[in-house]
């Protein structure tokens, strides 16, 4: 397992991170929210691209979200993250190398895979082991469906829960956004478990 400095710039660094979260604070002041593209309104619930140049999570319009289904409408630059959203059976992940029970691990492109567990200060990062990534996957054949980039296996075992989900990147940013606006003190506090438990109580399957 190895600790990452800092994340290649085609993947959501911890820096990224914080980006769209002071982002999505400034959107919820303002009236509305507009595609990063084009300037035009969006209404809830509209799509979003990743950057991968940036790697950052982008807000969308309709028609743009049209432009970018397919990849190579910008070479690459901007993937369309997917709405799909799937329960799974659950995953043995403590051999990821992660030491907590809710993280979210992404494949990339080119066949790593990196491990994320939000903190109060963002999200650390982590390189998972080609071998016991491998042997996860084994155990659950739906993974190998997993979209490199902008679909994540999204787990939480804290706190005795059984949460395993396949989920578009997005969903990973917003857990981050919770835990890192409702963490107070050492242990979290009395407001962030809930929080964490509502989101997880509230993702329904979209595939």
């Amino acid at each position: 397992m190895t600790q990452l400095a800092a994340a290649p710039s085609t993947h959501p660094s911890t820096g990224a991170l914080e980006r769209v979260i002071r982002r999505a604070a400034t959107r919820r002041r303002q009236s509305g929210q507009r595609c990063e593209l084009c300037s035009v309104p969006v209404p809830p619930g509209h799509r979003h691209l990743l950057d991968t140049e940036r790697g950052e999570v982008m807000c969308c319009c309709q028609a743009c979200s049209l432009l970018f289904d397919k990849e190579a409408a910008s070479k690459g630059h901007y993937r369309l993250v997917p709405r799909r959203r799937v329960r799974l059976p659950a995953v043995a992940t403590k051999d990821l190398g992660v030491p907590v029970g809710l993280a979210f691990f992404v494949p990339r492109a080119d066949g790593r895979v990196i491990a994320h567990y939000p903190s109060p200060a963002g999200a650390t990062q982590w390189e998972v082991e080609p071998q016991a990534w491998a042997e996860v996957v084994d155990s659950c054949p739906q993974l190998r469906t997993v979209t490199p980039d902008v679909q994540a296996l999204l787990v939480n075992t804290a706190r005795g829960e059984q949460h395993h989900w396949l989920v578009p990147i997005d969903d990973c940013f917003r857990l981050v956004a919770v835990v890192r606006g409702e963490w107070k003190g050492l242990s979290g506090g009395s407001r962030v478990w809930p929080e964490i438990e509502r989101f997880f109580a509230e993702l329904t399957e979209q595939r």
